[in-house]
């Protein structure tokens, strides 16, 4: 069983920025890939990012791309995404979700997830 524990969301205003970091209590923190993903109101949960096990490839879903950026760190079993120029789409639960082993865009794939925090961005 791995535990990911979120921080990091709140409010910010458009233009803004934000940095959601998750840490995670399994020792093999490396069998795992990791993404964060993002549910709205009233829409499916969609992938914002993913990061492969050794860090050396990510994904950035269109919403994201040149304004988030996903890294982690296996020595502290720990993933990151801040988020930088955000607007109100943005507006969303946030989850950080992990993998075992290759990561997939699918949420139904992940075995684990975090309580996910809240980012709300306004004008």
């Amino acid at each position: 069983q791995v535990q990911l524990l979120e921080s990091g969301g709140g409010l910010a205003h458009t233009g803004g920025s934000l940095r959601l970091s998750c840490a995670a209590s399994e020792g093999a923190f490396t069998n795992y890939a990791m993404a964060w993903f993002r549910q709205a109101p009233e829409r499916e949960r969609e992938v914002v990012a993913g990061i492969r096990i050794s860090g050396g490839s990510s994904y950035y879903a269109d919403s994201g791309k040149g304004r988030f950026t996903i890294s982690r760190d296996n020595a502290k079993n720990a993933v990151f995404l801040p988020m930088t120029r955000l607007h109100s789409a943005a507006t969303a639960v946030y989850y950080c979700a992990a993998k075992r082993s290759t990561w997939h865009i699918a949420p139904t794939r992940y075995e684990f997830w975090g309580q996910g925090p809240q980012v709300t961005v306004s004008s």
